[in-house]
């Protein structure tokens, strides 16, 4: 039986000098890599750390921490992500809470003074990678604290939330939970799960942080079919284009908000001329968006959902369904995955509604909580008789003003109607009235403009009364998440600053 680690582990030593992953114009081999996990194993051996124990790794997008996440989880420990785009005082206090009896970094990281002295006070095992092919990782701290979190038995990643709607939490996934999601995902390549080790000449391009569990399911589904990868430190348009002219891959995927940059910044039709499909996935997918950016350029957006929580993948778009169905099932995250079952539910009762009724959606697979169990989701959805499924909000997310329910996705796709905006983002902001009130940041379209009170009349001819934001603030640009959401608590933190100056 074909198992995550056993097919990553033979894929990784098919050929050790070839070309593995790509970073700032320097290719790294699987030799490379390998060479990299057995230097950190032997640190881990010497120090006593045995399987089972959570690892924190300062997770930035480069080959050498690509290989420190592939050695852990191959060698039945728990990555526990650190963000390394966090201020230095917010990771040392992350350090600090976290009580992982090891911490892996790059040097970049261990020059930061308050991280370092964070790890220092721990007492935690210290390793760093270096680089350097003669030594790739070497130790800068032993192990001398004994007040740790060891355990993480089946546990395969402790994965934060992207912290979209607050403080982000960390989540553990079981291993098997996130095997299965890996292997699942041959459904949407052609590929079999059976299919056996082997190399292919083709290149991922890998883009979302590896902080955010879309990018450790990029890097494995990479790694579990062979393909080579190209990372960038983030998504970035030119970039971005640079990386599919050198590589000319087929499948690509990226958040939806990178399709509006691609399309705002003009990108030519035949920069992209390689792509059948774009994947997309973190946050709901506009289908005026989608279908604009099949217009310009030729290439079926296809949306998977799923959910940290439950280990990533929940439902998605094949290209065979997407032809097949595409057109009668639009605005749906597509259809649900092997294995899982779904359900919409009334948020009130729990009681299962029929299908294409909006409720609460709940969901039942082997690998999600006691496995017999409806496990419920905070997301608002319905489903229809084939187990396609469209996602239509969040429960947890809506703001009460003055006892009237708003859903911020319904005012946040009004705002995006408008010719000149290009992104937009409502939050709840308080109010000593009416409890919750919105507030609302947007982007202008390159080229384009609109003014507040230009926009507020807009929505007021096209929302009720109580759904219009109290406070428009135009953006140059979101503070996004990992996942490249825009981040609500720093939204909101701008508009009262914007308040408390106006």
């Amino acid at each position: 039986m074909t198992t995550l680690k056993s097919l990553v582990s033979e894929i990784i030593k098919l050929d050790p000098s070839a070309p593995a992953l790509e970073h700032e114009n320097v290719w790294r081999t699987w030799g490379d890599l390998t060479s990299i996990i057995d230097t950190v194993n032997a640190i881990l051996e010497k120090s006593g750390i045995d399987p089972g124990t959570r690892i924190g790794g300062i997770l930035r997008n480069t080959p050498e921490i690509a290989a420190l996440i592939i050695g852990t989880i191959i060698g039945d420990n728990c990555i526990v992500t650190l963000n390394p785009a966090l201020p230095d005082e917010k990771l040392a206090n992350d350090i600090l809470t976290l009580k992982a009896p090891v911490i892996v970094a790059l040097s970049t990281d261990w020059k930061r003074e308050a991280v370092a002295d964070a790890v220092r006070q721990t007492g935690a095992l210290g390793i760093e990678i270096t680089g350097d092919k003669a030594e790739p990782a070497r130790m800068v701290q032993e192990l001398t604290g004994t007040d740790f979190n060891r355990d993480a038995h089946g546990i395969g990643i402790e994965m934060l939330t992207s912290g979209t709607t607050g403080t982000p939490k960390r989540i553990p996934l079981k291993a098997r939970n996130f095997e299965k999601m890996i292997l699942d995902a041959a459904v949407f390549e052609s590929r079999r799960p059976e299919d056996g080790p082997r190399l292919s000449k083709a290149t991922s391009i890998l883009n979302t942080p590896f902080s955010h569990i879309g990018g450790l399911f990029g890097l494995f589904l990479m790694l579990s079919s062979g393909r080579r990868g190209t990372m960038l430190d983030r998504f970035r348009v030119d970039e971005f284009v640079n990386a599919v002219q050198r590589y000319r891959p087929k499948v690509v995927g990226a958040p939806p908000s990178a399709l509006r940059m691609i399309l705002d910044a003009g990108v030519p039709k035949e920069a992209l001329s390689s792509l059948v499909v774009f994947r997309t996935s973190t946050a709901p997918l506009d289908p005026d968006l989608a279908d604009q950016f099949y217009q310009r350029f030729g290439i079926p957006v296809l949306q998977n959902y799923g959910a940290t929580e439950f280990a990533g993948g929940v439902a998605g778009w094949t290209l065979r369904d997407f032809k097949a169905f595409g057109a009668t099932r639009r605005a749906s995250v597509g259809r649900m995955n092997p294995g899982i079952e779904g359900r919409i539910v009334d948020q009130e009762t729990g009681e299962p509604l029929p299908y294409g009724e909006k409720g609460l959606l709940e969901l039942r697979a082997e690998h999600l909580g006691d496995g017999e169990n409806w496990v419920r989701t905070t997301d608002l959805a319905r489903m229809d008789e084939e187990q396609f499924l469209w996602i239509l909000g969040r429960a947890d997310n809506a703001i009460i003003r003055g006892g009237f329910k708003i859903i911020p996705d319904d005012v946040v796709n009004v705002i995006q109607s408008h010719p000149a905006v290009l992104e937009a983002c409502v939050v709840a902001m308080p109010d000593p009235r009416l409890g919750q009130v919105p507030g609302a940041g947007y982007r202008v379209r390159s080229g384009m403009s609109v003014t507040e009170p230009e926009l507020r009349a807009y929505l007021r001819e096209r929302l009720t009364p109580y759904q219009v934001p109290v406070q428009l603030l135009e953006l140059d640009d979101f503070i996004r998440t990992p996942s490249m959401k825009p981040s609500q608590p720093e939204l909101r933190k701008q508009l009262e600053a914007a308040t408390a100056t106006a």
